[in-house]
């Protein structure tokens, strides 16, 4: 593929495939529930192939950033005029006009037309096929499919990934960084770079994989950690950096050797001519404690010219480099920050080992519910105050991503689709009227009024949850753009 259709391909696939699946899981539920769908979109916008199959009508558009599913619903006026959907009768007929009977005090009905012949004989949409004479447990499993789709999607590509690439082992218990922002946290303060654990609540360990399991298996209060200079007692949280699942993958990091294994094109590392199997000993002359440790010296120093000791084959020699100044967000703060950045991944030099089968089944079980976890507290945090709206990432954000997700190679590619598609679960359950969630609380209210609700009320709810949801898609768009502009400003 060629270097610069790369990210406008990955944007289209991660979004086009999360969005598609969705919308497709609430077909396949509409159809096995009996309700009348004329058509099924692949993308948006004109055209480009459509073939009629039964009653629906397949298409595939210009655009290819997701896809639609068309219901009978007396909610959606539109069916009338995107499907042959009813005669539309003149002025005044309603009230007799004309010779037509006057009908003022029903509903008017409205039709479909398989075969297309509306201008000469429609035909009425029967009542049991439209949403709203179906059961609330069949409304209910037509709503509920796209995000369960999404969460099957999500759990699959982790599945496969475990499956085929297997676990890397890392045979180390050495902490190589406690997490810099986490560094003015009284309670990490027990626990330093060059420190071996020996156990994790009273569980001994023998390899960094053990100390994560453990961290995040223990449902306690606490987190106790044993090293080799005493213990170290954490008080634990369901959210934030004291979460065991933060700990676990973000604030103890492993000594793992500092050698690069990848090296990003036009970025200051290739720039300075660092290459793939460098091992770095040293930064101004002052050691590195391996991979993070050299992280943390480079990501201290945005904007200021470095020499990295580096060893590549017998040789010893000098690289200077001087770190791009990336825009960030402190989670713990909130407040902009900025770290330095030169554009280069560390190797692989775990133990690669395969996992059974079953093994592999429930990690990518627990790792699909660990990630929906974290996004419902992200959720959580942002209702209570907890967190800024500063650390949002959009569609410009995710499409970012997704860019550099594809020059790291097709795992981590899948890996971002993976936690798209979960997170896109988790936000459409938002009981927000626009969304799937929105719906659901709507059918379980008229469920239990007996009634269904106003219509001025069902517009008002949509137009709350349109304005909600408008606001939020502004903010995240705020925050990429801003991003961007101070990433460009700072380079």
């Amino acid at each position: 593929m060629l270097e610069w259709l790369r990210t406008p391909a990955a944007i289209v696939f991660v979004f086009g495939i999360v969005i598609f699946v969705h919308e497709l899981g609430h077909f396949i539920a509409a159809k096995l529930m009996g309700v009348y769908a004329p058509r099924f979109s692949i993308g948006f916008g004109p055209a480009l192939l459509s073939h009629k199959w039964g009653e629906t009508e397949y298409i595939l558009a210009a655009l290819p950033l997701g896809g639609y599913v068309r219901m009978a619903s007396r909610e959606d006026e539109s069916m009338a005029f995107l499907e042959g959907g009813s005669e539309k009768p003149a002025p005044g007929e309603e009230a007799g006009a004309n010779g037509a009977p006057a009908i003022l005090a029903q509903p008017l009905p409205r039709y479909y037309d398989p075969n297309g012949m509306a201008p000469f004989g429609p035909k009425p949409v029967p009542e049991n096929r439209w949403l709203e004479s179906k059961s609330l447990i069949a409304r209910l499993f037509i709503m509920l499919a796209g995000v369960t789709m999404n969460f099957v999607l999500g759990f699959l590509i982790i599945a496969g990934i475990f499956i085929t690439a297997g676990e890397v082992v890392y045979q180390t218990r050495e902490i190589g960084d406690v997490a810099m922002f986490s560094s003015t946290d009284s309670t990490f303060q027990g626990l330093a770079a060059g420190d071996t654990i020996l156990s994790v609540d009273g569980h001994a360990v023998e390899t960094w994989n053990d100390i994560s399991e453990r961290i995040v298996a223990d449902g306690g209060a606490s987190l106790v950690i044993t090293t080799n200079r005493g213990t170290t007692t954490i008080p634990v949280q369901d959210s934030g950096v004291h979460s065991r699942v933060v700990i676990a993958g973000g604030v103890l990091r492993p000594n793992l050797p500092a050698v690069v294994g990848q090296v990003v094109s036009g970025k200051p590392g290739e720039r300075s001519g660092l290459k793939v199997d460098d091992s770095v000993t040293a930064v101004n002359g002052v050691p590195v404690r391996g991979w993070f440790g050299l992280v943390r010296q480079i990501e201290s120093s945005p904007g200021r010219a470095l020499t990295l000791s580096v060893r590549r084959g017998g040789n010893a020699l000098d690289v200077k480099v001087t770190p791009d100044s990336t825009p960030d967000v402190n989670p713990i703060t909130q407040r902009d920050t900025v770290l330095g950045k030169i554009g280069v991944a560390i190797k692989d030099l775990g133990a690669r080992h395969p996992i059974p089968f079953g093994d592999a089944i429930k990690s990518a079980w627990l790792t699909t519910w660990g990630n929906a976890g974290l996004i419902v507290q992200t959720l959580h945090r942002l209702l209570t105050g907890h967190q800024s709206v500063k650390g949002l990432a959009g569609p410009v954000g995710v499409g970012v991503q997704a860019g550099q997700a594809a020059q790291q190679g097709w795992q981590s590619l899948l890996s971002l689709l993976a936690l798209l598609s979960i997170n896109l679960a988790v936000v459409n359950l938002v009981p927000i009227p626009i969304l799937d969630g929105g719906q659901i609380l709507i059918m379980v209210a008229e469920a239990i009024k007996g009634r269904a609700l106003a219509a001025r009320t069902r517009v008002l709810l949509f137009y709350g949850g349109f304005s909600a949801i408008v606001l939020l898609f502004s903010i995240v768009t705020f925050n990429d753009l801003s991003s961007l502009v101070r990433r460009i400003f700072h380079h």
